[in-house]
């Protein structure tokens, strides 16, 4: 468990998961002591013009809610009104260190889970309205201060001819000011608004709730791919029929036997996740090294000053002997998973670390894929 995680309002992280993950709303004040967040509405807004980013800006104007995809240009922001208006921007983890570390914080939840960090600016009454979310989210306040309320409610019904699911009728139950710092966590569909009370900034650490058509369906695609059955289909007692046109009773005999040959186990359903939750989004890519190291200079050069995940790579570990990186199953020995699954929980192996020859040669592959990148000048803490 990682010392550093975030202040829990004097809860241990054992007590919040039955007191609280998924089952009621918890606000902590002064999570982080004097946060102010991992970026300025600038470089908030330059993040949003890079294409490889995602990025939405959200208005309500004239009782009407308007919603932008980025990227954008920064001219889109010039003549924007002085209240009312949103920018959200997903995966800022993606390119900031500093946003890799926040999520480190909060990894008394399963890397699993999690799903990304996405901050958002406003400035006065700035929101996205009221609406429910189907995933536990870490709602953290930085610069600024936001107003949030919240609600119990089981009308779902949202405005019919809006951009966004905004729910038609919100009746908030209580509400709070987040000032920089304070940190409020709801379970997934309880109903909340938020609206900022000056120029804000908010950080909102989403995790992942794939729905069960979802899961099913993904798993179906990984048993096409991964599935191996013989045989074809065959029938030389096939009998006259006075309607051919008919599906006859032996057809559906022979196909249900076949189908019966459709058969997974848990080490299948181990390898579905592991490919499924690490698989990067479809706008994600991965750049190899423009002057690559040989293997030889390479492992000099973790062996030296360490390396890290690269910050759009997800890694998970199964069961030995498995390692899961981005959407690959790896078969790895016993030293190796060791290794390999420290990386998973630290995203970073600093020199301390000693590898052996199989896991310095997976390293070297992950290293030419732009899975991984060599820490430059330190030995780590």
């Amino acid at each position: 468990m990682n010392k550093n995680n975030i202040a829990l309002g004097g809860l241990t992280p054992k007590r919040f998961l039955r007191e609280y993950w998924q089952k009621k709303p918890l606000l902590v004040r002064n999570a982080i002591p004097d946060f102010q967040g991992l970026l300025t509405r600038d470089e908030l807004i330059e993040l949003s013009c890079n294409e490889d980013a995602q990025s939405r800006l959200v208005m309500h104007r004239r009782k009407k809610w308007l919603l932008k995809h980025g990227p954008f240009a920064k001219q889109d922001f010039v003549g924007l009104p002085k209240k009312q208006w949103t920018l959200l921007v997903q995966d800022v983890n993606h390119f900031l260190p500093s946003a890799r570390d926040l999520l480190l914080k909060f990894n008394f939840i399963p890397n699993a889970r999690l799903d990304d960090l996405m901050v958002s600016y406003a400035p006065k009454g700035g929101g996205i309205g009221p609406h429910f979310d189907s995933y536990d989210v870490f709602l953290l306040q930085g610069s600024g201060s936001r107003r949030w309320q919240i609600s119990t409610q089981q009308d779902d019904r949202f405005i019919a001819d809006a951009p966004l699911r905004i729910l038609e009728n919100f009746y908030p139950e209580q509400e709070w000011v987040l000032q920089s710092g304070d940190l409020l966590y709801l379970p997934p569909n309880c109903a909340h608004n938020g609206i900022a009370e000056d120029d804000c900034m908010t950080y909102s650490i989403g995790f992942r709730a794939p729905s069960h058509h979802e899961l099913v369906t993904q798993f179906l695609v990984y048993l096409q791919d991964h599935l191996e059955i013989e045989g074809w289909y065959t029938d030389p007692d096939l009998q006259l029929q006075s309607h051919p046109s008919e599906i006859s009773p032996a057809m559906l005999r022979q196909t249900r036997t076949i189908l019966k040959k459709i058969k997974w186990g848990s080490v299948d359903i181990e390898k579905f996740l592991g490919i499924y939750l690490t698989e990067p989004k479809t706008h994600v890519f991965f750049n190899a090294p423009e002057v690559p190291l040989t293997q030889q200079r390479f492992i000099q050069q973790i062996e030296k000053n360490g390396l890290q995940l690269n910050l759009k790579s997800r890694m998970l570990a199964g069961n030995e002997p498995i390692i899961f990186l981005n959407g690959t199953g790896f078969k790895v020995g016993h030293n190796a998973y060791q290794c390999l699954n420290r990386l998973a929980n630290e995203q970073i192996l600093y020199a301390r670390h000693k590898l052996d020859i199989e896991t310095k040669k997976i390293l070297y592959h992950w290293y030419l894929s732009g899975y991984i990148e060599v820490l430059d000048n330190t030995d780590g803490p």
